[in-house]
């Protein structure tokens, strides 16, 4: 077991000037130090009353008695808006219940086989090519980017990715180093007024659904299928149980981009946190080699206590509700950061602490609500179940295959800006086993 390290934590709220530029580079030093040990934290912003909840029953009330009162805020809506369209992410009331049931069906467990047998092959090609680059450092980010990519690509489309990769890697560089860190503007408009970083972003917006849209054109003047291949059928067939309806293009394509976003960008860097922290633990590294049926999954879950790639759910009060011991009135911001949850100090021994024990099965279960990295309630990520499958088969082939340290004796720290992803892209060295 071992700490790793963690970005700077202020001692006391931020004022306004230095919140904003902060949440602009790293939303993980925006809270002070408190927040870990209270259950509640309020604070008025920019003419706003804002809440961080840790408190379970006020937890449970946002996000799963009372989902229907709360909608992502208008901040969430105007980032996330150019890069998934209209699709499932985004959706509300009961355009999101339609999407919900018609979606659902594509992701169950059910479907598992069909979709596992993309994430194996395209696991077995990545770690042969890796056996030729035990020589020389290894970007790992880069590497599980592109795996995720490819295999993202071949289960939704049944198509090697590589043609658009490239493409598609530098319009999500481009989206997360441009165009997702909210300005002052950004968080006091209405996303019905564009500010001057929304003009940028419906460029941007173009240009990556132009790229999906070339990619479903491939992949529809492929040869028919008799039985669903992939994603991309399962969705084009799916219809609305209790009205029939299906998907129109406009629609199928933001659904596809949504889960290209959120299943190819976030299994990766989950990926790279797992291998972070088992390169600067040898033990625990080799307790994963020996046993990898029981402790891979253990070794994934605590890599999400740490790292959650969704870091920080925000929601906002459409009217006054009560949650747990807590008033909140109409407009009200609240936050419900898994990064907080799951490092606060009255719910986990050690939160700070990499130990994977704690979620073998003989484990205690953690404390309610205290656990979410694929949040909670009815708009709980539709794809986790996929997303856990990959990761698994994925770390447990690199980890069968291969040791690895870390090149450089640098921390590598955490950035939260849409992600929770690295502050620089570290050099590995692996070795076969």
């Amino acid at each position: 077991m071992f700490t790793p390290p963690k970005p700077f934590i202020p001692s006391e709220p931020l004022a306004l000037r230095p919140f904003l530029r902060t949440i602009r580079t790293n939303a993980l030093s925006a809270w002070p130090e408190a927040v870990y040990d209270l259950p509640v934290i309020r604070r008025s912003l920019l003419g706003r009353v804002n809440y961080v909840l840790n408190e379970p029953d006020a937890i449970h009330r946002v996000l799963v008695d009372n989902p229907s009162n709360y909608r992502r805020s208008p901040a969430s809506v105007r980032i996330l808006r150019p890069i998934t369209g209209q699709g499932l992410l985004l959706a509300e009331g009961d355009v999101w219940r339609l999407q919900r049931r018609t979606v659902a069906p594509a992701l169950a467990p059910r479907m598992m086989p069909l979709l596992t047998r993309h994430i194996v092959a395209t696991t077995d090609e990545a770690m042969n090519a890796l056996k030729d680059r035990i020589d020389g450092p290894v970007n790992l980010l880069e590497t599980m980017q592109n795996l995720t990519l490819e295999i993202a690509g071949r289960s939704m489309f049944s198509l090697e990715i590589a043609q658009y990769g490239g493409e598609m890697r530098r319009l999500l560089t481009e989206y997360g180093e441009h165009h997702a860190r909210p300005s002052m503007l950004d968080l006091l408009l209405p996303p019905s007024i564009p500010t001057p970083g929304d003009f940028g972003r419906r460029r941007f917006q173009k240009r990556w659904m132009a790229l999906i849209e070339a990619i479903m054109r491939d992949r529809l003047a492929a040869e028919p299928p008799d039985l669903a291949r992939d994603l991309f059928d399962l969705l084009r067939a799916a219809r609305d149980p209790e009205t029939g309806a299906g998907f129109s293009p406009d629609q199928l394509r933001d659904q596809v981009a949504t889960l290209i976003l959120a299943g190819h960008e976030t299994t990766a860097v989950s990926l790279f946190w797992a291998l972070t922290l088992l390169a600067q633990d040898p033990d625990e590294q080799q307790k994963l080699a020996d046993d990898p049926n029981t402790r891979t999954r253990a070794v994934l879950n605590e890599t999400l206590r740490l790292f959650p790639a969704a870091y920080l759910i925000v929601r906002e009060a459409i009217g006054p509700d009560r949650a747990g011991t807590l008033d909140i009135g109409r407009r009200d911001l609240i936050m419900i950061a898994p990064w907080i949850l799951h490092r606060h100090r009255t719910l986990w021994r050690d939160p700070d602490v990499f130990d994977p024990a704690r979620f073998l099965p003989d484990a205690p279960q953690p404390p309610r609500f205290s656990y979410m990295p694929f949040g909670a309630g009815p708009r709980i990520c539709v794809g986790a179940q996929f997303a856990l499958t990959e990761a698994t088969i994925v770390l447990a082939a690199f980890i069968e295959r291969f040791s690895l340290s870390l090149e450089s004796p640098r921390p590598v720290l955490p950035v939260g800006i849409v992600t929770t992803q690295p502050d620089h892209h570290p050099a590995f060295r692996l070795k076969l086993r």
